[in-house]
Formats: C-alpha cells, sequence, structure tokens
C-alpha cells in the first residue's frame, strides 16, 4: 500500500482566506488558510467563494514567517520521470499572508525584501524534486523492508527527515493529521533517469542523489560535524536499475571528514583547515557512525586527501574498532600528470569488500535475492570533484553484475565496451557531480571532462580554472548571503514578530571600506605615475616606490585581516555550531 499526497491543486485567493483545493479525481478536500490569524482548517469545496482568484499549482512547499507574515510557497511548471510521476519543481510563487507593507517602517521593509529574497535564493538553487505516489527519501531496500506501522503513514511521517528540504516550511501542516495529504516532501539533490539499450534489451538506468538537510550549508563556512554527528555536506546516492519487473539498487555516501574542523574564508586561495583543540572529536566521530551503521550497515570510508587529515581519522577508528574499514588514496599524488586510469588501483583494492557488501535486487517475481550490508562512505575535502569520480567507477562495478545477473549483458561482456550506453552513464555521472557542486560551492564542479570522456583533457584544465577562479569569488564575497539564505530557509533562524532588531543591522567596521579604497587610490597612483615620467628618473622611481609600497602595505593589511573583509554568515553564529 503506497501512501499518496494530492497530485493537483488549485488556489483559490481571497483578500481573508487561501483556499487550496486538491482537483484530484472524487476528492472534496480543500486547505482554507486564514490570512490574519494564521489558521489552517480543512474545508470542502462548498466554501470556496465564487469571487475568489483562482489558478492550477502543483503543490505548496510550505509556509514561513518573515518580518510581514507568513508565506506559502507553491511549486508549478515541471516535468515527469519513472513509473510514478516524479516532478522537478522549476517555478516558485512566495505569496504574502498580509495584504500590505505599510504598517512596516522603513527598516523592517528594507529586511523584509531581504529575508524574501534569501528565501528566493534557494528556491532557485536548481535540484528541488518531489513525487506523490511515492517515497523519494528513502532508498529501494529501505522501503522494502518496512513494517506495517510504516505503510499506515502519511507521506510525510514516514520520509527520512535527514532529506526533506521543506520539513520546516511544512512545521505548521504536520501538526495537524488529517492536513497531511497536503504535505508533499521535497528532496533537494539531483536525480536523472535514462532508458538505456543494450543487447537490444531496454532497461531503466536511474540516479538519484539526496542531500541531507541536516548541518547544510555552503564550502567554507560548514565543514566537519556538529554536536549530534550530522557531516556537512552529506548526500546519499543511490544507481538503480529496472528491467522487465526485476529491480537493484546500489547506494553510496559521501559526507565531510567526521570530526570537529573548520575552513574559514579568509581571502587566501585556499584557506588553512583548522582542527578544532576543544572538541572530543572521538566523541562526534562515534555519533556519526553510529547513526550510519544504523542505517546503511558496515562502512568503509575511502579518503582522498592527503596530510594530517589521514592520519586523524585512521587513528579514531583504530579507537573505536567498530564494522568499519579505512581506505586512504592519494588521489593528487597518485593520479598526477592526468594519469587518471591509476583509479583503477583503488577499484581494484576495494573490490573484494564491494563484493561482501553486495546490492540489493528483487528478481521479476518480486522475491528479495540480494541485500546490500555496508557501503562506501567517500570524502576529499569537498567531497565533490574526486568524490563522485571514485563512486562512478564503484557504481559501474556494481552495475555490471547486476545486468550479468538480470540476463542484459552476456556471459564475458563488459560495461565499458556499451558504447552508446557509457556515454549516457559518465555524463549522468557528470551532471550528478554539478549538481551537488553547483549546492555546496556555487558551481560547477571540476574534473567533469574526465568523468564525461574517461580522459582528462586541456580543455577540462582550462574550464577548471574558471570555475576556480568563480569559486573563489563567492566563497569570499557572496557565501555569508547564501549560508543566510539556507539557515532562514531550513529554520535553523526564526524571523522574530515583534519590532526587535535583526541580525542583518551589523554594520560592518570602518577598516571594511576605507582600506580597499586607499589600496586602489595608492594603485592607481602607482601605475599614474608610471604613465606620466617626472622630469628625472629618480623622481618618478621614488614616486611609483612611494605609491607601490602604500598598495602593497595596504593589500598585506587586508590580507592578514582576511576575515573581516569576507562576506560573513549574520543571522546563525557558525562558531557555536563548528
Amino acid at each position: 500500500k503506497m501512501a499518496t499526497a494530492y497530485e493537483r491543486y488549485n488556489l483559490h485567493t481571497t483578500p481573508e482566506k487561501f483556499f487550496i483545493e486538491a482537483c484530484d479525481e472524487g476528492a472534496d478536500a480543500v486547505l482554507a488558510i486564514d490570512r490574519v490569524s494564521n489558521e489552517m482548517t480543512l474545508t470542502g469545496k462548498k466554501d470556496v467563494p465564487p469571487s475568489a482568484v483562482t489558478k492550477p499549482i502543483c503543490g505548496i512547499m510550505g509556509t514561513i514567517r518573515l518580518v510581514a507574515g507568513r508565506f506559502p510557497v507553491n511549486t508549478r511548471n515541471v516535468g515527469s520521470l519513472l513509473g510514478h510521476a516524479v516532478w522537478k519543481a522549476v517555478d516558485f510563487d512566495v505569496i504574502s499572508y498580509k495584504k500590505t507593507v505599510l504598517h512596516l517602517s522603513e527598516i523592517q521593509s528594507q529586511e523584509n525584501k531581504t529575508f524574501l529574497s534569501m528565501i528566493n535564493n534557494v528556491l532557485t538553487t536548481d535540484g528541488f524534486y518531489f513525487c506523490t505516489d511515492f517515497d523519494l527519501t528513502h532508498t529501494l531496500q529501505r522501503l522494502a523492508n518496512t513494517s506495517p506501522d510504516f505503510q499506515e503513514m502519511s507521506l510525510f511521517e514516514r520520509a527520512d527527515q535527514r532529506f526533506v528540504w521543506n520539513g520546516n516550511l511544512l512545521r505548521e501542516l504536520a501538526g495537524q493529521p488529517e492536513l497531511h495529504k497536503f504535505a508533499i516532501p521535497v528532496v533537494h539533490g539531483f536525480i536523472v533517469m535514462k532508458p538505456c539499450r543494450v543487447n537490444g534489451k531496454i532497461f531503466e538506468w536511474i540516479l538519484i542523489s539526496r542531500r541531507s538537510c541536516f548541518r547544510a550549508g555552503v564550502r567554507y563556512y560548514v565543514r566537519g560535524i556538529d554536536s549530534e554527528g550530522h557531516a556537512a555536506n552529506f548526500v546519499e546516492t543511490e544507481q538503480i536499475v529496472l528491467y522487465e519487473g526485476a529491480k537493484a539498487s546500489f547506494v553510496q555516501t559521501r559526507g565531510s571528514m567526521p570530526f570537529y574542523w573548520s575552513q574559514r574564508p579568509n581571502l587566501k586561495y585556499k584557506p588553512k583547515p583548522i582542527i578544532s583543540k576543544t572538541m572530543s572529536h572521538l566523541d562526534g566521530f562515534q555519533r556519526h557512525f553510529d547513526s550510519q551503521l544504523l542505517v546503511y550497515g558496515k562502512q568503509t570510508i575511502l579518503n582522498l586527501v592527503r596530510g594530517p587529515f589521514l592520519l586523524f581519522i585512521k587513528w579514531q577508528i583504530d579507537a573505536l574498532k567498530r564494522l568499519m574499514s579505512y581506505i586512504a588514496f592519494d588521489f593528487h599524488k597518485e593520479c598526477s600528470h592526468m594519469r587518471w586510469d591509476r583509479l583503477q588501483i583503488l577499484v581494484d583494492t576495494v573490490a573484494e569488500t564491494q563484493d561482501e557488501y553486495n546490492y540489493f535486487m528483487v528478481n521479476s517475481e518480486g522475491k528479495t535475492v540480494a541485500q546490500q550490508r555496508g557501503v562506501f562512505r567517500s570524502n576529499c575535502m569537498d567531497c565533490l570533484d574526486r568524490t563522485n569520480v571514485i563512486q562512478s567507477l564503484l557504481a559501474r562495478r556494481s552495475l555490471q553484475s547486476q545486468l550479468q545477473r538480470m540476463g542484459v549483458l552476456n556471459v564475458g561482456q563488459r560495461i565499458e565496451e556499451q558504447a552508446e550506453f557509457e556515454k549516457i552513464y559518465k555524463n549522468a555521472w557528470a551532471d550528478n557531480a554539478n549538481a551537488c557542486a553547483v549546492q555546496y560551492a556555487g558551481t560547477g564542479a571540476l574534473k567533469t571532462d574526465f568523468t564525461r570522456t574517461g580522459k582528462r583533457t586541456r580543455w577540462g584544465l582550462l574550464m577548471d580554472g574558471w570555475n576556480s577562479m568563480i569559486r573563489y569569488y563567492k566563497n569570499n564575497f557572496s557565501d555569508g548571503v547564501r549560508q543566510d539564505s539556507i539557515d532562514l530557509f531550513l529554520g535553523n533562524f526564526a524571523v522574530d514578530e515583534s519590532d526587535g532588531p535583526t541580525p542583518l543591522r551589523v554594520q560592518k567596521d570602518w577598516k571594511f571600506l576605507t582600506l580597499p579604497i586607499i589600496m586602489l587610490v595608492a594603485f592607481s597612483m602607482c601605475i599614474v605615475c608610471l604613465l606620466m615620467a617626472g622630469d628625472t628618473w629618480t623622481e618618478t622611481l621614488a614616486y611609483v616606490m612611494f605609491w607601490g609600497a602604500a598598495s602593497a602595505i595596504t593589500a598585506t593589511i587586508i590580507l592578514f585581516n582576511g576575515q573581516d573583509f569576507v562576506d560573513a554568515p549574520k543571522l546563525v553564529h557558525k562558531e557555536k555550531m563548528d
């Protein structure tokens, strides 16, 4: 029995109320929201006044309290995939409960605009998906091993809370069980579904990446784990194959290195990572893996980073002696000079473990013939580019075995030799890398030329350089706002409806404006003196050296105080969360 939410809706608006009508066949349910008291009630179609303004919508993302009251967020205009229609939300309306903002002061009105733009900032990040009659938040294996109680729950109640990105927005709906059919859980990440053909046999190949909303945020402001053991940039990636009634799934995870460390932007190209000296790393590490072992079974950590972090993780695993193994692979050293074929070394090293962990499989009669008993948890510094490359190779090895068992591949045939499928496969994994990178680092992934073509190219290096430049700019000068937007959206920061000042009113100190201006003036003067030479070359040299020294000294001061000049988050004090 599949839990469902309503599939189609109409939004009727009057000055006093919103009426959200379920348009599914045989449904007579209308969610009425009072725009003044904020009360939500379930009524019937007869209660919708004929004077209401009507438009079709795909669902409600939820409601959020800002300075000017609450806003329901609608989704619409989407495409369809899989046996159940899976939708991608691409267009959102944010509608105010309050009909006017005249009661707000100038500052409040400004802040309300800022908060609104933050909500839009998150909504316009690509990668929100939902399904009204299938649970996107769980893997096929989790859905196959459920209890009768689970079957009775609504789609919202049974969802894996780690992956419900509008959980905070649906809080008010969640408190009233009779309204649960209006509550659609939305996942954030990446989904691709492709019909593929090998040996004339057509199967469906699917890739789903689910981003965790615990410890969510942007690259340099959210690293490591929090005190609950939630890792930053945690993504569960599931590869699914469907063929003639049989289905198979292989799950992997990625997440920031699971101890307390931070890497604040400070204008340097690569800020130095700092390991906390005050927190108990072993405690957090254990918390993180307690939950991982519970959900996924055994763990193999693939660490693709060099340096002190290697020993640090190994030391913690040795201390815990759990159902965990650890493999370090110095990606940069092993694959230097574009020798990316050497990644096969790592795949071969873990082959035996991968066979032991297996994958989930149900045959065409509906009988479970294999269960996945463990996962590979990959990480590099960002868990983006290198991590994705490794995951695509492990997933391919799993797929090879699945397609053979399903009878799609013949004995002795290799998946790499199926040129048409291989192209689809590589591009989909590269698109997955891009989606995860945009959501965490703000730009597309690096190294996708290898994922797409199997080779590292000069053009790929050039594109990586360009992306690195944009990442540098965003990480230093616009990620504070992105972090604030995510915190507001997920409810880590709640707007207080009283007239008190919000953290947005924090002003930068004098250094922030003065020093860059002095540096620019000095640098310009230096250039001017060079172009308009004085009477003697010694005079010119003296001027150039004076202004050159002035700009160099201010530049040094700015770099030294780098943390004061970057765009830092204002809403949640991340120090507390580190």
